[in-house]
C-alpha cells in the first residue's frame, strides 16, 4: 500500500487536483472495471517520498526543497532534479526496493499493466548487468522492464544493454530517454544499429520524441529506430506527414500529462493534444512518467485526460484498452 505521504494520498500537491469534467466522475469506475495501464514509468523519477526521505538519511544528505517539477521549468531543468533520485539508488539493494515498491504502489493505484523504466548505466555502484537484475527482482514479474539509452550518449552504450537484455526475459524493451543537446555528436541515425539489434531479439522499442520539439523526430524515431510507440509526441498534428506515418504503422503515443506541463511541451492542461490525437484516429495512453518528482499518479492522470475539451467516454475506454493492448510482449 502507498505511504502516508506518497503523491497519489496527496492529489492537492499536483495539477490535477481539481479535473473540472464531469468525466473525471467516471474514472474510478473505469479504473475499477478496466484496471488502468501505465506503460512509462521511470524508475528513477517515482520512488516514495518517505523512501527518499530514509535513503537520503543513511546517506546523510538532505532532500533538496526544490527536488519536485513545477509547471513550465522545461526539460533541461526537469532533467536534472535526476541526479539527486540517482544519487540515492546507486546499489542493488536500492534499486530491487525501489522497483518492488512501485509494483506495490501501482496495484494500489489500480493498474494491472505495468512497464517501469530506467537507465541502469546511471546506477554507478555497480555493473550494469547487476543492477538491471536487481530491478527484475524487485519487479518479480508483476511489471515489464525497458532499459533506456539517453541522447547524446555514445551508441555502444545502448548496444550493451540490448546485449544484456538477449538473456533476460524479464526485460520486454528499450527506449531512447531524455533529449538531444546543443552539443551531441550523435543522432538518432547513430543508435539505429542498437534498435535493429533489440527487434531481431524481440524486444519492444519506444522512443522519447517530439515532447516540444519538431515533428519530424518522431518519423525518424519510427523510420530509423522502428519505434513501436512514442513517449510523449506532443508536437505530432504539426505535420500531417507525420500523422499519416503514425497511423499507418500503429504506433502508440504514451501521453503524459502532468509532465508534459512541467517541462514547457504544453502550456496548458486544457491544450494537451490527446482528444484532437483521438479524434485522428490516433492510438494513445495515459502514463505517469514520474509519480515522485510530478507528484502523480496514474488514477490522476486518467483524472486529468478526462477533463481536456473534446474527451468523451468512449476516448477514456479507447485511452485505457489501448494502453492493455500496447504493452510490450517480449518475442523469443
Amino acid at each position: 500500500m502507498h505511504s502516508s505521504s506518497s503523491p497519489s494520498s496527496s492529489p492537492s500537491s499536483s495539477p490535477s487536483s481539481s479535473p473540472s469534467s464531469s468525466l473525471s466522475g467516471l474514472t474510478p469506475s473505469l479504473a475499477a472495471e478496466l484496471g488502468l495501464a501505465d506503460l512509462h514509468r521511470h524508475l528513477d523519477g517515482s520512488l516514495r517520498p518517505s523512501t527518499v526521505a530514509e535513503l537520503a538519511a543513511a546517506r546523510g544528505v538532505a532532500v533538496p526543497a526544490d527536488l519536485a517539477f513545477a509547471p513550465g521549468m522545461g526539460l533541461s531543468a526537469a532533467l536534472s532534479r535526476f541526479a539527486f533520485t540517482l544519487s540515492l539508488l546507486r546499489d542493488p539493494a536500492s534499486v530491487t526496493r525501489v522497483a518492488s515498491e512501485l509494483c506495490e504502489d501501482a496495484a494500489a493505484e489500480g493498474v494491472t499493466t505495468l512497464e517501469i523504466r530506467f537507465a541502469p548505466q546511471l546506477h554507478v555502484g555497480a555493473g550494469i548487468e547487476a543492477i538491471i537484475d536487481a530491478a527484475l527482482a524487485g519487479l518479480d514479474g508483476r511489471a515489464g522492464l525497458i532499459l533506456c539509452g539517453l541522447y547524446g550518449e555514445p551508441p555502444g552504450v545502448l548496444s550493451s544493454l540490448v546485449e544484456a537484455a538477449a538473456s533476460r526475459p524479464g526485460v520486454v524493451g528499450i527506449d531512447l530517454a531524455g533529449g538531444p543537446g546543443p552539443t551531441s555528436v550523435f543522432g538518432l541515425t547513430d543508435y539505429a544499429p542498437a534498435f535493429a539489434r533489440a527487434a531481431d531479439l524481440g524486444l519492444g522499442r519506444t522512443v522519447h520524441a517530439g515532447e516540444g520539439r519538431p515533428a519530424q523526430e518522431i518519423a525518424e524515431a519510427i523510420d530509423l529506430l522502428q519505434a513501436q510507440r512514442i513517449g510523449h509526441g506532443t508536437t505530432l498534428l504539426d505535420s500531417p506527414l507525420v500523422l499519416d506515418k503514425v497511423l499507418k504503422r500503429r504506433v502508440l503515443i504514451e501521453a503524459c500529462l502532468t509532465s508534459n506541463l512541467h517541462t514547457g511541451a504544453i502550456a496548458a492542461l486544457s491544450a494537451h493534444p490527446l482528444p484532437r490525437w483521438l479524434t485522428h484516429g490516433v492510438a494513445a495512453c495515459v502514463c505517469t512518467d514520474n509519480t515522485l518528482l510530478s507528484a502523480t499518479d496514474a488514477p490522476s492522470e486518467l483524472a486529468l485526460a478526462a477533463a481536456l475539451p473534446g474527451m468523451t467516454e468512449a476516448f477514456l475506454r479507447q485511452i485505457i484498452a489501448c494502453g492493455h493492448r500496447g504493452a510490450f510482449v517480449r518475442r523469443t
